[in-house]
């Protein structure tokens, strides 16, 4: 058995996936796929048996498919296949290590969230209008980047939440955990102007619960619409690309290290 071909290594190894293990036939055309790529590379380096490959061969495949833009998820999928054919491999005594077990998959580099600029931030948050949704879309924008609130945190926090006096905020985030986070001058003040009014509904019902922020109807804002509303700010004062309400918690972390 050991002088089998590469070619008929795969094939009992793939019989085993379908008969023994009972994969789909995608996920067995996918291991079939990833085995002749790197048999395709191991060829013309005169390896003639999967016996005689090492770790640095394997690591070299790898290296080639990052520097070609293979993303993260497909190498670490395509190292996983190898690590199982190697197991088969070991299991069937053909070999005594397995090479692939000996490094990880390259990683993509990851992409950094998209902020925008103080400038942009300051035409952002510079909302001159006073009817009832435009001073409630000011609070909203200046509490986000004033306090770099989760979209969720922003959503539940209450009135009782917040204390003018000490100029924070108390939000429960992640898992629970509850945090008091500062509040900028400008926030506490475009807060205060919005609380105001935030019981002249437009729909004249009344307001039904003590959240910071009420939609039209009286009830707790939606995540949604918070969403559409900073979409709808950030075209209206000519923003050139779509801002959400993570951009504001990425930019307002991101001045705050360049402030520091």
């Amino acid at each position: 058995m050991k002088d089998q071909t590469f070619e008929a290594m795969i094939t009992n190894f793939l019989i085993h996936l379908s008969d023994e293990r009972q994969l789909s036939e995608h996920t067995v055309k996918g291991y079939r796929r990833d085995l002749l790529q790197l048999r395709a590379y191991l060829e013309p380096l005169a390896i003639r048996s999967w016996t005689k490959v090492a770790s640095h061969h394997l690591q070299g495949f790898m290296n080639i498919g990052h520097r070609k833009g293979r993303s993260g998820r497909t190498l670490r999928r395509q190292l996983s296949a190898y690590r199982t054919f190697f197991n088969y491999l070991a299991r069937e005594g053909l070999t005594k290590t397995n090479p692939a077990m000996e490094f990880s998959a390259p990683r993509s580099k990851t992409k950094l969230p998209a902020t925008i600029d103080t400038d942009q931030i300051t035409h952002l948050l510079n909302i001159n209008r006073t009817d009832w949704h435009s001073i409630r879309d000011r609070a909203m924008l200046e509490l986000f980047y004033s306090s770099g609130l989760r979209l969720s945190e922003l959503v539940a926090s209450d009135i009782e939440d917040l204390s003018f006096s000490e100029a924070s905020i108390k939000v429960k985030g992640k898992g629970s955990k509850e945090r008091l986070l500062p509040v900028g001058s400008k926030a506490v003040s475009a807060i205060k102007a919005w609380l105001k009014v935030r019981d002249n509904l437009p729909s004249k019902n009344q307001p039904n619960n003590r959240a910071i922020f009420l939609s039209e109807r009286g009830t707790r804002i939606s995540p949604r619409t918070i969403q559409e509303r900073v979409k709808q700010w950030s075209r209206r004062l000519g923003i050139s690309f779509k801002v959400h309400p993570h951009t504001l918690r990425h930019s307002f972390a991101s001045h705050l290290l360049e402030s520091s």
